[in-house]
C-alpha cells in the first residue's frame, strides 16, 4: 500500500513552497479551530491559497501523481467497489484496478486512516493518487447522478434505436452526464464540436463559452450524435444537411426544453443544444435588474392602451425574457393577448401563442394580419425583420393596440433609424412610439471572491470621475464557485428612451441621429453605458464587462 513517508503537517509544505507565510497560517489555524474546518478549508474560505495550489503543493512536496479525475470516464464495476456514503464522506474515488491493487482518487492523502479503511472494506492494496475535492465531489454527484431515476428519465426508455452504437448504455450515460454537468453549472447553451481527435465540448455560461474537462474521442462522435438526434426527433440517417429539433427535459422537478441544432461541417456535425429554463423566464419584470427611474417608464408606458414598445439589442442580450416579463404583468382577464413568435420558446399561461410556420404560410407579417381579426387587446411580435411586419405593427399600434416586439440594433436612439429605412413614414413612427428599451446582459461580480481594488488613471477616465480621493472599484479573484471567472450569474443593464414633443417632431423631419441623440440627453434620457457604470460603481459588475457589452 503506497503511504506517504512521513507525516509533514500541511502549513510547513505551503510556506517551504513559498506559497503563503507563517503568519497566514496561524491565523488560519485560528479560523480553522473556530469554524471546525480542516486547515486546507479554512486557507480556500479566507482567499489565502486556491484548492488547486494546495492539492499541487502536497503532489510534488510528497512525490503523489496529481490526477484530474474531471477527464476521466468511470467504470461502475470499479466505483461501486466503494460505498457511496464511504466516498462522499472521505472525498475518495476508485479509478481503476489493476490485479489486487485499487487506485484511487484522494483530496487528503496525508489522512492514513481512510487509506487503513479503504484496504479493510475492498480487500485489497491501495494506490493512492491526489486530485482537488472539489472535483471529487463532482465525479462522485455525476457518476451516482447517472445511476440514478434521473438518468433513466433522461434515458427516454421506450424509443426505437435505429443506429448500431447509438442504444449502448455507456454512450446514453455519456450524453446524459453531459447534459447534467451543463445543467448544474447553470449553461444556456451546449456545442460539441467535432475535430480530428476528438469531440469537443463547450458550455455557453453567463454568455461566455468555454471548454469543458469532458473529452470524447472521435470513435465514439457517431454514436453520441446519433443519440442526441434520436432524442429530438431528428433524421439520424441524413448528415449532410442542417437539422432542427427538441425535446423536454425534467431534472428533480426543473424542467427544460432543449433545442437541438446540427450543422455539417468538414469533419462531421456540429451540434448546439440551448438549453431553455422555464423558471427563468417568468421572472418579474423588477427582477431584471432596470434601475428605479427606468422601470418607472416601462411602468407608464405598458399602461398605455395602444402604441408600440420594442426592446432592442443582439442575439442573447435578454429581450425574450424582457418581453415575456411584460407580458406576464399586463397578463389578465380583461385582455386577450396574442403572440406571433418564431420559435414558441415558453407557453404562457392565458396567452394565445402563435408559432410562425413559413411552410404552411404564417409569417411574422401574414401572422400579425391573423392576428388583427382576432380582436386582440395586446399583441406581442417575436421580431421585426423586414419592412412588411414593420408597417403592419405600426398600423395596428395606431389602431388600437398595444404591440410589444424586438429589434436588433445598437442603442434605442438607432432603433429610429432603423425603422425610417424600412419605409415606416415618419409621422406613422412618432405617432406611435411609446418607448424603446435597448438592453445588454452584463456578467455579475462572484460574491464568494469579490476584491476591492483602487482604480486606475485610465479607469477613472472612463467613469468620468474628477472628484478627488481614491475610486473603489470590484472584481472577482476567480474561486471555485465561479469555476475561476470570477463571475457568477448576470443582470440587465438598459437605456429608455420615451420620446417627448421635440424627439417626435425631430422624427417626422427626418433629422439626422447626433440631433436626435442630442435631443434625448436634453430630456433626461441615460445611456446603457452610464447605467452600467453605476452597477460598477456599486460592484455589482466589472468596468471590463460593461466596455465589453456596451461598446457599439
Amino acid at each position: 500500500m503506497a503511504k506517504p513517508k512521513q507525516r509533514k503537517r500541511l502549513g510547513e509544505m505551503l510556506v517551504e513552497a513559498g506559497l503563503i507565510t507563517k503568519d497566514q497560517v496561524e491565523k488560519a489555524l485560528e479560523y480553522s479551530r473556530k469554524n471546525g474546518i480542516r486547515l486546507g478549508k479554512a486557507l480556500i474560505r479566507m482567499n489565502v491559497i486556491e484548492e488547486e495550489d494546495i492539492i499541487k503543493t502536497i503532489s510534488e512536496q510528497l512525490n503523489i501523481p496529481y490526477v484530474d479525475v474531471g477527464n476521466i470516464l468511470f467504470d461502475p464495476e470499479i466505483v461501486t467497489l466503494i460505498p457511496e456514503v464511504f466516498a462522499k464522506k472521505n472525498k475518495v474515488i476508485p479509478l481503476f484496478l489493476v490485479d489486487k491493487t485499487l487506485t484511487v482518487a484522494i483530496s487528503d492523502p496525508l489522512n492514513v486512516y481512510i487509506i487503513d479503511d479503504l484496504a479493510n472494506i475492498v480487500g485489497k492494496k491501495i494506490n493512492v493518487v491526489i486530485s482537488t475535492e472539489t472535483d471529487i465531489e463532482t465525479a462522485l454527484r455525476n457518476f451516482y447522478a447517472n445511476e440514478s431515476p434521473i438518468a433513466d428519465n433522461l434515458a427516454l426508455d421506450g424509443i426505437e434505436f435505429q443506429e448500431t452504437g447509438a442504444n449502448e448504455k455507456p454512450v446514453i450515460k455519456l450524453v446524459n452526464n453531459i447534459l447534467i454537468s451543463a445543467i448544474k453549472e447553470e449553461a444556456s447553451d451546449i456545442h460539441l464540436e467535432p475535430g480530428k481527435t476528438k469531440l469537443r465540448v463547450r458550455f455557453r455560461v453567463d454568455g461566455v463559452l468555454h471548454t469543458h474537462k469532458i473529452q470524447i474521442p472521435t470513435y465514439l462522435n457517431a454514436a453520441v450524435i446519433s443519440r442526441i438526434k434520436i432524442m429530438g426527433d431528428m433524421d439520424i440517417a441524413e448528415k449532410r444537411s442542417p437539422q432542427d429539433g427538441r425535446f423536454p427535459l425534467d431534472i428533480s422537478g426543473k424542467k427544460l426544453d432543449v433545442r437541438v441544432s446540427t450543422l455539417p461541417t468538414i469533419f462531421g456535425e456540429k451540434i448546439v443544444l440551448r438549453l431553455l429554463d422555464k423558471s427563468n423566464i417568468l421572472v418579474g419584470l423588477d427582477s431584471l435588474g432596470i434601475d428605479n427611474t427606468d422601470y418607472d417608464m416601462v411602468l407608464d408606458a405598458l399602461k398605455t392602451v395602444n402604441g408600440i414598445i420594442l426592446v432592442t439589442g443582439p442575439t442573447g442580450s435578454g429581450k425574450t425574457t424582457t418581453l415575456y416579463s411584460a407580458l406576464q404583468m399586463l397578463n389578465s382577464e380583461d385582455k386577450n393577448i396574442i403572440t406571433v413568435e418564431d420559435p414558441v420558446e415558453y407557453q404562457l399561461k392565458h396567452v394565445n401563442q402563435v408559432q410562425v410556420n413559413p411552410q404552411a404560410g404564417i409569417t411574422f407579417a401574414s401572422g400579425l394580419r391573423s392576428i388583427l381579426r382576432q380582436d386582440p387587446d395586446i399583441i406581442m411580435v417575436g421580431e421585426i425583420r423586414d419592412a412588411e411586419t414593420a408597417e403592419i405593427a405600426v398600423q395596428a399600434a395606431l389602431t388600437g393596440h398595444l404591440v410589444l416586439s424586438t429589434l436588433h440594433t445598437n442603442n434605442a436612439v438607432s432603433t429610429i433609424s432603423r425603422l425610417l429605412d424600412m419605409k415606416v413614414e415618419p409621422f406613422l413612427l412618432a405617432s406611435s412610439i411609446r418607448a424603446i428599451v435597448a438592453q445588454r446582459l452584463v456578467r455579475k461580480i462572484c460574491t464568494h471572491c469579490i476584491e476591492a481594488y483602487p482604480a486606475a488613471e485610465a479607469e477613472r477616465a472612463v467613469l468620468e470621475v474628477q472628484a478627488p480621493g481614491d475610486i473603489t472599484l470590484y472584481h472577482g479573484k476567480g474561486c471555485n464557485f465561479c469555476n475561476k471567472t470570477g463571475y457568477k450569474g448576470r443582470t440587465g443593464i438598459y437605456e429608455i428612451l420615451r420620446p417627448d414633443r421635440k424627439i417626435r417632431n425631430l422624427i417626422m423631419n427626418r433629422r439626422p441621429m447626433d440631433e436626435l441623440e442630442d435631443a434625448a440627453l436634453e430630456s433626461g434620457f441615460n445611456a446603457m453605458q452610464k447605467q452600467g457604470i453605476r452597477k460598477v460603481l456599486k460592484g455589482i459588475t466589472s468596468l471590463e464587462e460593461v466596455l465589453r457589452v456596451s461598446r457599439d
